[in-house]
């Protein structure tokens, strides 16, 4: 037996051997103790990210054998795979002489992390970070609410989640609107803005992951009220609510989307399949350039070194723009990822959803999927005419939003603040002050008879006529009737069925006649690209600069109805039927919608789009709603001189046709109805034929709903919200 310390020194060299062939072993290089070009790899959730990595390095990722990627390390030490299926992957140089352990990468549907993970994470008043599942970091900003107003906590709390600046300590314009209604506000911004870690591309599906972090991180604060935790905001953080919502976080209370999309490509990218670029493409760019190292501007200033790492993978950022333009059609595996359509059914907390059929920004096509949100137990939706910002500002749906929060998230009765905070946040927004709140019925009311009151109520809520409130200045956010309905699609409308003829009016039997047709000039440029000449934010003011011209002669076609005969409610979406030729190959078209008063002036009232090649009608299309595929497969060209039908889809809208009045459509090239929104058109004067006639019986097929009290008397058509006037003419 040899003697202890030769043991102990044999014992010692085998340790010694054993641990650099491990090392060997693990990144693949002989003897040599030169360590990796890469500091640090990160597995995540469909993707791999490569960091603190020297400069130009070129990389490849492989999987057994095979290189699924390569790439070169950015001026910042970074480099990004992404869109990876699940399972096992290795980086490797190029020239194989450097090779990592396995990493796993997880896909969306793996089981979240144990409770125990959020529970270990401390978050206090003011900035700091959430880490997700992968390790990356979020930044995030907490506010109280006044504690010699609310006591100190536990508060109800609220969450807003977005690729704008929510963490920003100095950004506290939606904070003041939540602490000030007695929340704790959390702010954070999604990977790859502000101060979080991690790569940007607009609603990639691993951000609704980081929110499902995020909400149970929260919730496990102690200063959350029953730890559970509400979501709130409006347009992208209205949006994101839904990508969150749809991983079902166990302690999500309820959310609160306002101004959302249903369909990321026909809502408001491509509508008809016209690239829209008047607030699409614009939006995407000016992502794009904040997502950049200290994009938003603030982040330098934020002396925090973990914001100052978090900035390294910026470089690896897509470019949105490109996304979209390179993804024309609707690309399935890209657009289906994205579209909340999809997967709203998977939400099952309570849904406060409010929007403006005339929304300048994310438009009004969300109607489209009110009737998809299966899973949710109590869905409640406003929708209203105006402006973006209207399913905020509006003082008729304010104290519904807030006694939301107060029933679902607070687990309170409505506390009544709402008639302070309301008026003050319409007065910055729109510019109208000095308005006082609706009554709200449920306050002075207990919990349990809120509730129940809440809950008994018609959970579709129509405001009718914003701007025009009785006793209110002109163009103020109130509306000046309202209608409830159980459920959407209204089950008690009827449809209604005109037929476009050749003299230039609508009517409810199909045009005498054979091969009768008129035309005109496609031409984008014989009007503006749009109404609208003023800022992005004065459009929500009271009487914003519009500029809606009536279509040059040639260059557009349109037809009305007799005066009514009666006063009718039209609610709902529609479809321009059209039997359209041209010589050109593709043409794009605008229908527009809108109401003719006896004293001579037309009030806009919803606009729809189509490029005739995406005429393709998806399966799911009704009578009332076309779908287009906007498959690449299925685009076809106009058959030159050969008559098609076109089905345009007219978004839904709300709107009173009274006694004398006359519903017009119009027809022409894209742009100049819809305040805000341009197009990048095909069309430069080519010529297009409409046939009327009974072999091609255009038509346009729209409902009306019974048993909505209207006022008989119209408002002054200057003061309806988002909702332009101009003089008529024949």
């Amino acid at each position: 037996m040899p003697p202890r310390t030769n043991l102990t020194r044999a014992l010692f060299a085998v340790v010694a051997t054993l641990a650099l062939t491990l090392a060997t072993l693990a990144v693949g290089q002989t003897a040599s103790a030169v360590p990796p070009p890469w500091g640090l790899l990160r597995p995540g959730t469909n993707q791999v990210e490569v960091l603190q990595a020297t400069r130009g390095t070129d990389l490849q990722l492989v999987q057994g054998s095979t290189v699924v990627h390569s790439g070169t390390v950015d001026s910042q030490g970074s480099l990004m795979w992404r869109q990876l299926p699940s399972g096992h992957y290795e980086v490797q140089t190029t020239d194989r002489s450097f090779t990592s352990a396995p990493l796993a990468v997880r896909g969306l549907r793996a089981a979240p992390p144990a409770q125990s993970f959020y529970d270990a994470q401390a978050l206090g008043e003011g900035f700091g970070f959430i880490q997700t599942r992968d390790g990356t970091t979020l930044s995030a900003n907490v506010v109280f609410p006044n504690p010699l107003i609310f006591g100190s906590g536990p508060y109800p709390t609220i969450m807003e989640y977005s690729g704008y600046d929510p963490s920003n300590p100095a950004e506290t314009s939606f904070s003041k609107i939540v602490t000030s209604l007695g929340y704790a506000y959390v702010g954070v911004n999604i990977r790859g803005t502000g101060c979080s870690g991690g790569s940007y591309v607009p609603f990639e599906p691993v951000q609704s992951l980081d929110g499902y972090d995020a909400i149970e991180t929260v919730a496990a604060q102690p200063w959350v009220k029953s730890h559970k935790v509400g979501m709130a905001g409006i347009s992208y953080p209205g949006i994101e609510q839904l990508y969150v919502a749809r991983t079902q976080p166990p302690h999500l209370a309820a959310i609160s989307p306002m101004s959302v999309i249903d369909d990321s490509y026909r809502g408001t990218l491509w509508p008809g399949g016209i690239l829209n670029t008047g607030f699409a493409e614009p939006w995407a760019s000016q992502r794009g350039l904040q997502s950049q190292p200290d994009g938003e501007g603030w982040e330098a200033g934020m002396n925090s070194q973990e914001c100052d790492d978090n900035q390294l993978v910026r470089l690896q950022n897509p470019d949105p723009v490109a996304l979209i333009e390179d993804n024309q059609f609707y690309n399935k595996a890209y657009y289906q990822q994205i579209d909340p359509s999809r997967f709203v059914h998977r939400i099952d907390v309570p849904v406060y959803l409010a929007g403006a059929w005339q929304d300048e920004q994310t438009g009004g096509h969300f109607p489209a999927f009110l009737n998809r949100f299966h899973g949710s137990p109590q869905f409640y939706a406003t929708m209203v005419n105006g402006s973006h910002t209207e399913s905020l500002t509006s003082l008729g749906e304010f104290a519904r939003w807030t006694d939301f929060l107060d029933l679902y998230v607070a687990h309170r009765a409505p506390t009544g603040w709402a008639s302070v905070v309301g008026p003050q946040v319409t007065a910055a927004l729109t510019g109208v002050s000095g308005l006082t709140m609706p009554t709200d019925p449920l306050f002075g009311l207990s919990y349990r008879r809120a509730l129940r009151r809440y809950q008994s109520e018609p959970h579709i809520r129509v405001l009718f006529e914003e701007g025009a409130a009785k006793g209110e200045p002109s163009g103020a956010p109130l509306p000046r009737f309202e209608h409830s309905f159980r459920s959407w699609p209204v089950p008690s409308r009827h449809r209604v069925h005109y037929f476009l003829h050749s003299d230039g009016l609508l009517g409810g039997r199909v045009s005498p006649g054979h091969h009768r047709t008129h035309s005109f000039s496609a031409d984008p440029s014989a009007l503006p690209a749009t109404d609208y000449s003023g800022s992005s934010d004065a459009i929500w003011q009271a009487h914003p600069a519009y500029h809606w011209k009536q279509i040059p002669k040639g260059t557009g076609l349109g037809w009305i109805t007799a005066p009514m005969p009666r006063t009718k409610v039209y609610l709902g979406g529609g479809s321009l039927n059209v039997w359209v030729k041209t010589r050109a190959p593709d043409v794009d078209l605008e229908a527009t919608v809108s109401d003719v008063r006896p004293s001579g002036r037309e009030v806009y009232v919803q606009t729809g789009w189509l490029r005739a090649s995406h005429r393709r009608l998806a399966p799911s299309s009704t009578a009332l709603h076309p779908v287009h595929t906007d498959l690449e497969s299925d685009a076809k060209p106009m058959p030159r001189g050969r008559l098609r039908l076109l089905r345009i889809e007219i978004p839904a809208f709300a709107q009173p046709f009274r006694k004398g009045d006359r519903l017009r459509i119009t027809l022409d090239a894209p742009g100049g109805a819809k305040p805000l929104w341009a197009f990048r058109t095909l069309d430069h004067g080519q010529r297009v034929w409409v046939a009327t006639d009974r072999r091609h019986p255009s038509s346009l097929v729209l409902t009306t709903v019974p048993g909505v009290r209207v006022p008989a008397k119209a408002p002054p058509c200057r003061s309806l919200r988002s909702q332009p006037c101009r003089t008529y003419h024949d």
